[in-house]
């Protein structure tokens, strides 16, 4: 704090016996000792607290950093959720048509087409059914 060489303190210290006098000395050396530590207890006290200010300032920063980027995370996983969703229902949507085109083919394909002659028939061996009757009951 101060720059007191050895030759200031004397000085002091013959000026303050001689003001003060021999038999108070010792105990206002005591008050000014007493008093000088409670000084740096308070400035280091005030220090520690500014310090503690800095630091509590400086976790404020890095808290709403951390939550700045902790949304845009948030926000960059959602959208790419929702277009993994998009991407989904497209296939989905693109697989129902796909075997809803295919069931039709399919159906189209197995269709019961016009009864073909029998080779019985073809050869004059049974005779042909009627459209209102079975063809089992012709048969038989």
């Amino acid at each position: 704090m101060f720059d007191f060489g050895f030759s200031k303190l004397l000085l002091i210290g013959i000026v303050a016996l001689v003001v003060i006098g021999p038999e108070r000395l010792p105990r206002v050396a005591r008050t000014l000792g007493h008093l000088y530590g409670r000084l740096q207890r308070y400035v280091t006290q005030v220090k520690a607290d500014i310090n503690r200010e800095i630091d509590v300032a400086e976790l404020g920063k890095v808290k709403t950093e951390f939550e700045n980027a902790a949304r845009s995370f948030q926000s960059d996983v959602e959208a790419k959720v929702s277009e993994a969703e998009r991407e989904i229902r497209e296939a989905h949507a693109s697989l129902e048509r796909a075997i809803d085109t295919s069931a039709q083919a399919a159906n189209e394909a197995s269709a019961p087409t016009a009864p073909q002659a029998s080779p019985q028939l073809e050869l004059g061996i049974e005779e042909p059914a009627s459209p209102s009757e079975p063809r089992d009951k012709a048969a038989g």
